[in-house]
């Protein structure tokens, strides 16, 4: 055998034996990986046998149940099904406690425990690292400078914007009545905040509706924006099935329906608007869901405990849709939130989360 074959041989025969290494090296990790899978995966089975859920596949969890078209419908299944929480698998050993009753939102809400990394790190390329993301003395800070900006006294002044903003509104709203034809509202309410959020934010003169109005008359199109008979099932200037924006709590009909409401008052001199605003943020929460990681063990009001380190999500849409809590939850009612009844105490929480 020549030499030059002798040393192609040894060569190869050392590829050889590094690929062999290399390949048990590989095992041995993927061995350690599915051992401490499977620890970990047991570890959180006996953390969750307390807390009853649905079966769940030993890797891809309830991942497969769930579709993201329906998730709120099975959502609003388990929260029928499953009292106060229950455990979602997510993929492996990911697990979350979603929690929907009032008494064991308020516990997680009184502590301090950070954010869930993995729920909020999409939202930095985004929104930047601000107010929401941040986390103790840091978003203390942050919030200790945007306090004055928030002040009753400082609002003031919009206050006469925004009404300018609703009256004209109103005033196009009125030209449909006389007409005794129905309308579609959404389109307009979004251009109203529009307006109002360029007038206060931007200081814009002029209306944001009537220059869209504008164009679009100009292109040849619905100066409403709306489809053809697309508001003919809407009762005028209300929702299908709701009572009319023209109505008391009481359910009498206001003499003034549009021009007689207070656009300079507050909130206290429009009551049924202000349980419209409350049973609306009911039934849509801007904030659905946020996401906690247990930095100490915790103890429920049942007396049911997790350690630390188990995430938890604070489902305010499971909440608001609790029939344990709302009667009748998917049915629009603004009388739940009239004066003199007595909705839970901590049952109606848009906007909590606080420092966390």
């Amino acid at each position: 055998m020549s030499v030059s074959a002798l040393s192609l041989t040894r060569a190869l025969g050392g590829v050889s034996g590094l690929l062999q290494a290399v390949s048990l090296l590989s095992l041995v990790l993927l061995l350690l990986k599915a051992i401490q899978f499977y620890l970990r995966r047991q570890w959180l089975l006996k953390v969750f046998h307390q807390f009853p859920s649905p079966p769940s596949h030993w890797l891809c969890g309830h991942s497969l149940k769930f579709s993201k078209e329906k998730e709120l419908q099975e959502l609003l299944k388990k929260v029928e099904e499953f009292p106060c929480a229950y455990p979602r698998w997510m993929w492996g050993d990911d697990v979350h406690l979603v929690v929907y009753d009032p008494d064991y939102m308020k516990v997680v809400l009184g502590r301090s425990d950070p954010k869930t990394e993995d729920n909020y790190r999409f939202l930095v390329p985004w929104i930047g690292t601000g107010l929401l993301l941040l986390e103790g003395q840091t978003w203390f800070q942050h919030r200790r400078m945007l306090t004055p900006a928030f002040h009753y006294d400082i609002l003031k002044p919009y206050l006469g914007l925004m009404a300018d903003s609703v009256r004209g509104m109103l005033d196009k709203w009125e030209d449909f009545v006389s007409q005794d034809s129905c309308l579609e509202i959404l389109g307009d309410i979004s251009l109203m905040t529009l307006d109002t959020i360029m007038k206060c934010a931007f200081s814009h003169q002029g209306s944001t509706r009537n220059e869209r109005c504008s164009h679009q008359g100009e292109e040849g199109l619905p100066a409403e924006g709306g489809r053809a008979g697309e508001g003919e099932e809407q009762e005028a200037l209300g929702l299908p099935g709701h009572p009319p924006l023209c109505q008391s709590e009481c359910g009498q009909e206001r003499p003034e329906p549009l021009d007689g409401l207070p656009c300079r008052g507050n909130l206290d001199q429009m009551p049924y608007t202000t349980m419209c605003i409350k049973e609306a943020l009911r039934l849509y929460p801007p904030v659905p869901i946020i996401s906690r990681n247990l930095s100490k063990p915790i103890t429920f009001p049942d007396g049911r405990s997790l350690p630390a380190g188990i995430k938890v999500a604070l489902s305010f849409y499971g909440l608001h849709h609790n029939p344990k809590v709302w009667p009748n939850p998917e049915m629009f009612d603004p009388s739940r939130f009239a004066p003199g009844s007595k909705p839970h105490s901590h049952a109606f929480l848009p906007f909590s989360g606080g420092p966390r």
